[in-house]
C-alpha cells in the first residue's frame, strides 16, 4: 500500500493496534511518539469516516417504524411490463 492508497478499515484498525502496542511499551524517544501518535491520529480519522459511512448506508437500509424494523429494498423494483414476456 503507497502513501496515496486509503487503507481499508480492517488495515488502519490493525495499524493503529500497532502503534498502540508500540506506544504503550514507553520506551519511545520523543519525535518516534510524537510521529506515532500522528499516524494514530489519522488512522483514527480514517476508521471513523469509514464506520460512519457505514451506519449511514445501514440507516437507509433499515429503519424503524412504529418499534419495528423496516427493512428498505436496495433499489425499486421495475414495474413488470406486460410486453417484455419472452416465455414460450
Amino acid at each position: 500500500m503507497n502513501e496515496h492508497e486509503k487503507p481499508t478499515f480492517e488495515e488502519a484498525l490493525k495499524r493503529l493496534e500497532q502503534i498502540v502496542e508500540r506506544m504503550e511499551q514507553g520506551d519511545l524517544p520523543l519525535d518516534e511518539s510524537l510521529a506515532l501518535f500522528q499516524e494514530g491520529i489519522e488512522l483514527s480519522r480514517i476508521c471513523t469516516r469509514q464506520l460512519n459511512a457505514a451506519d449511514e448506508h445501514v440507516r437507509k437500509l433499515v429503519r424503524v417504524e412504529n418499534g419495528r424494523f423496516v427493512i428498505e429494498p436496495l433499489e425499486p423494483e421495475p414495474p413488470a411490463s406486460q410486453g417484455d414476456d419472452l416465455s414460450f
